[in-house]
């Protein structure tokens, strides 16, 4: 409809819906050169760029469903998804040729390979049967191994058509995508502005997580979704907000105080909710002041939302419960996944024959979250029925954790919870069971979970423990856990008080933000509990506190580059040095400038005299 209007736009570069369609398509016919069709599962590993969108439309053009790669996973968990997967071909750049064999996945790199992808045709590709697979997303899973949710089209249209209407998108408006493929939700920030004609403004991954350069980018929108966690950085950052931008808020649960926040500075505040198995987001609610708590309401189209009372079959459903009483919420509809990738035994035991439907075939799922209907036809939640959390809008299950703590030697039994010590900083934790404390140390535990989770699932602190706290009847008594104190965040280092006035300065703000007693100048900012949240307050404090400390000095990115003190002063230094050899080159020429000018106009004297 639109073939030169801007459809995506990435720190200065854009691709018009023509352009992004021609390309897209000899992508996708390139794709069909190397076998690739319906239901062919095909790896993505890109840094966010235009050419990851022309990627994962080609990929679906070509009838294929994509597996996104988080470039900055681990090797061992990126090995683990491309073994479980079975996959065979891989759409990557040059840059990550070598976290993947190319005896095991043939490599597409759209950088390298340009010239062949160039030779191929223009034109669309046939049509994609609705049962067709699009997407198979990788989410934490219980057993110690991530499990692969499996998308088919009929429901990712259904959610993205219902979206059109509720909360709505227009061909006018510019939506800001800030999550990255891996996590669900970005299938709204992608596809739902390129169906209706509107525009998306990419996000990189710095600029997500930079409170600064994320406001900034704000500024052309009418439209973002993100994690209540996303939002509250940008609030923490001094964000004034736009009377005219619709706020997407979904991923955990939304407090009355971040909804109250938002309120007065968006236009529109929509809450959002949905587990990845039944499609990005099952309901979606508008919300307007002065609603305790925020609700969650309004299932999107050929949806329905169930609260049933436990049932001793674990395969079936039971009786709807009434208006009050909390059960199990389960979910039916279109928005269904087709199960789990290769584990059909876990994808029985959680998609149940729907009682309610009398369409033959007709599944629910059942979310593992706890809730009850309230009077008005609202939600209210009440927390998970197993030991599923969400940190910071990443879905994490904890006993992936353990799974991976209870394969080293000396580790009798651990559990993993989230603490709210301090509020609104929810933080991971691991309370291991050890023979004797000498056996095991912290910062081993850290580095064995590094090998196989994302950092976002490696907990702050690991307390270590010869006895769990229990229950009379037994069981571990997870509220008797201790604090976690300062051997338990598994420092490395041996600690080395500040030797400078900028390290001590630095030091101060670690201690006050981290909530920690004592700081080395060699400790590692996130292996102290540092996250996105505290990078975004730990860069306003520096910026403030510091004399002769800027943005043009400091960004964002700087404070993941230089994780501990010494190494963020020794880069301010290099900075100041180079600034202070730049002033002084710009010195020397200008003096040598005046001085030519000078003689020139000596010259010019004498010459008049002559």
């Amino acid at each position: 409809r639109t073939p030169d209007a801007i459809a995506v736009v990435f720190e200065g570069q854009s691709l018009t819906y023509a352009a992004l369609n021609r390309r897209s398509n000899r992508l996708a016919h390139y794709l069909r050169s190397l076998g690739i069709g319906p239901n062919h599962l095909v790896g993505i590993c890109l840094e966010r760029s235009l050419d990851m969108v022309l990627g994962l439309l080609a990929i679906l053009k070509a009838g294929g469903a994509y597996i996104p790669l988080d470039p900055a996973y681990p090797h061992d968990r990126l090995t683990h998804m491309v073994t479980d997967s079975q996959l065979s071909i891989l759409v990557t750049q040059q840059a990550y040729r070598g976290k993947f064999s190319p005896q095991t996945v043939q490599l597409v790199t759209l950088d390298s390979d340009g010239d062949k992808i160039a030779t191929h045709s223009e034109e669309n590709l046939p049509g994609i049967a609705e049962d067709t697979l699009a997407y198979t997303i990788y989410t934490s899973g219980s057993t110690g191994n991530p499990k692969g949710v499996q998308i088919s089209h009929r429901a990712a249209v259904n959610f993205l058509l219902s979206m059109t209407h509720t909360p709505g998108l227009t061909q006018q408006d510019r939506l800001l995508a800030v999550t990255t493929i891996s996590f669900d939700i970005a299938v709204l920030e992608l596809y739902l502005p390129l169906i209706v004609g509107a525009q998306v403004i990419l996000a990189s991954r710095q600029a997500a997580a930079d409170a600064a350069e994320l406001t900034a980018l704000l500024r052309q929108a009418t439209v973002m979704q993100a994690t209540p966690a996303t939002w509250q950085m940008l609030l923490a950052h001094g964000w004034s907000g736009d009377g005219q931008l619709k706020i997407l808020c979904g991923g955990e649960a939304m407090s009355r105080d971040l909804a109250d926040q938002l309120l007065q500075r968006g236009g529109e505040l929509w809450n959002m909710y949905g587990p990845t198995e039944a499609t990005v987001w099952s309901a979606v609610s508008q919300v307007t002041p002065g609603q305790q708590p925020v609700p969650v309401a309004g299932p999107i189209a050929n949806t329905q939302l169930y609260v049933l009372a436990p049932n001793a079959d674990p395969d079936k459903a039971t009786a709807l419960l009434p208006v009050g009483i909390p059960g199990e919420l389960h979910i039916g509809g279109d928005g269904l996944a087709r199960g789990y990738l290769h584990r059909p035994e876990l994808t029985q035991s959680r998609f149940i024959a729907d009682p309610f439907s009398n369409n033959p075939g007709a599944r629910l799922y059942k979310t593992g979250d706890l809730a009850r209907f309230r009077p008005d036809g609202t939600l209210e939640f009440l927390g998970r029925m197993d030991h599923q959390v969400k940190l910071r809008g990443f879905r994490i299950e904890l006993g992936e954790i353990e799974a991976g703590l209870a394969t080293l030697p000396n580790v009798q039994k651990s559990v993993a919870l989230i603490r709210e010590d301090q509020p609104g900083d929810k933080r991971l934790v691991a309370y291991v069971m050890v023979d004797q404390r000498d056996a095991v140390q912290s910062i081993t535990l850290r580095q064995h979970l590094q090998q196989t989770l994302p950092d976002y699932m490696v907990p702050s602190a690991f307390v270590l423990l010869e006895t769990f706290p229990l229950t009379p009847n037994g069981k571990i008594n997870r509220h008797q856990l201790p604090k976690p104190d300062q051997a338990s965040l598994g420092i490395e280092e041996a600690y080395v008080a500040p030797q400078t006035e900028r390290q001590r300065q630095i030091v101060d703000i670690w201690q006050e933000i981290l909530q920690i007693d004592q700081v080395g100048i060699h400790d590692n900012f996130f292996d102290l509990g540092g996250h996105s949240i505290l990078v975004s307050r730990l860069h306003s404090q520096l910026l403030s506190r510091l004399e002769g400390i800027s943005d043009h000095h400091l960004s964002i990115i700087d404070l993941f580059s230089y994780p501990t003190i010494s190494s963020l002063v020794q880069h301010l230094a290099n900075h100041t040095s180079e600034q202070a050899s730049v002033m002084e080159v710009s010195h020397q020429r200008a003096t040598k400038q005046l001085e030519a000018r000078q003689r020139r106009k000596q010259q010019k004297r004498k010459s008049r005299n002559t």
